[in-house]
């Protein structure tokens, strides 16, 4: 994720922020400008860009309700942003605590939305395209009636991708992660593994890359509910981690890209942050050159994968020793062997193929 500099004053800002806390201006980011800026609000209710005749107009759920920092140019036909137009239902914001839970969902999906707009693939919402656009839904489970089959089921339909608002609960969903023994459950990390399965409609399947995906992922036309059922009755294999990202992936071909994709975009996104805070490792312990790392290009526009991949093993290292240094559990607790590394590329592959 990138840093941005205030326009007036070039205080340092952060994505999510919505004013500076130097010198007080509102600020909006601009998706077109991939821009954090600061506004001024004029007559007409419109936002001018201090210094300059360009004008903008608030997101429409920023202006109602504050869950979005998003502009929208003032010659705009629409009136929210380009993450809000994905939007297909909200959350009934009559339930109490429902407008703060989906603010946090709506933090998450602009970081989606971010990535997906740094690595050029295509994005348009179902108004646009019914048949190839990506639309979302955040829905709750009914009151009383919480089990595993009557709850929300977070998942991707032919574009529709629906996430439980509960995910934005950190009691909720640290339980479900602990009753799926999953050693890590985010609502990012839902976005992206959701958003695996809209790219792999529109980038592989029935495409010329197919056979190359099922040489590594496996024939995704076995039969998936039976592949579910079998994973969550028996386990994954015991040798999963040779092969998969996570336990999940080993589920079934279509799983296996989903959570390899996710993957992917948790790395290029890590390393971007690691770029702009100009972070280096040097273990002074260690000898050896594959404990050295120093992110000297954004991993977005990085051609290279074999570079993203010598840059983020010895980041991994350093976090996994500083949070143990806090106390807590490791932040990436996964073993990326061969096999995996092989998939992530051609996730890449894909990826700058069609960029």
């Amino acid at each position: 994720m990138r840093l941005f500099n205030c326009s007036v004053c070039g205080n340092l800002l952060y994505f999510e922020n919505v004013s500076c806390t130097q010198c007080g201006h509102a600020l909006g980011f601009v998706p077109g400008q991939m821009s954090l800026i600061a506004i001024n609000a004029d007559a007409n209710a419109y936002f001018a860009v201090p210094g300059t005749q360009t004008r903008f107009k608030k997101c429409a759920n920023y202006q109602q309700y504050q869950v979005c920092n998003w502009l929208v140019a003032e010659t705009d036909q629409q009136n929210y942003c380009r993450a809000c137009r994905l939007n297909h239902t909200i959350p009934n914001l009559s339930v109490e605590g429902n407008q703060a839970l989906w603010q946090i969902m709506e933090k998450e999906k602009r970081r989606l939305v971010y990535s997906l707009m740094q690595l050029q693939l295509p994005l348009v919402s179902k108004e646009q395209d019914k048949e190839k656009g990506l639309s979302f839904s955040f829905l709750s489970d009914a009151p009383c009636e919480f089990s595993e089959r009557n709850r929300v089921k977070t998942g991707h339909d032919q574009g529709h991708i629906t996430i439980n608002l509960a995910e934005a609960d950190p009691v909720q969903r640290e339980r479900m992660r602990s009753q799926m023994a999953e050693p890590y459950r985010t609502i990012l990390g839902h976005f992206r593994h959701e958003s695996g399965h809209y790219y792999w409609d529109r980038l592989i399947a029935n495409g010329p890359l197919l056979q190359q995906y099922r040489a590594l992922f496996g024939d995704e036309s076995a039969n998936y509910t039976d592949a579910l059922n079998q994973h969550y009755q028996q386990g994954p294999p015991a040798n999963w981690p040779d092969n998969y990202v996570s336990s999940y992936a080993s589920s079934h071909p279509w799983e296996d890209w989903a959570e390899s994709w996710a993957h992917y975009l948790h790395i290029v996104d890590t390393l971007e942050t690691a770029y702009q805070f100009n972070l280096h490792t040097r273990p002074r312990a260690a000898n050896d050159q594959c404990y050295k790392m120093d992110v000297d290009a954004n991993p977005y526009t990085q051609a290279n994968f074999q570079a993203i991949i010598d840059h983020w093993l010895p980041l991994t290292y350093a976090l996994n020793s500083l949070n143990r240094s806090m106390g807590h559990s490791h932040i990436y607790p996964f073993v990326l062997s061969p096999t995996i590394i092989e998939k992530l590329a051609f996730v890449h592959r894909v990826i700058k193929g069609h960029a």
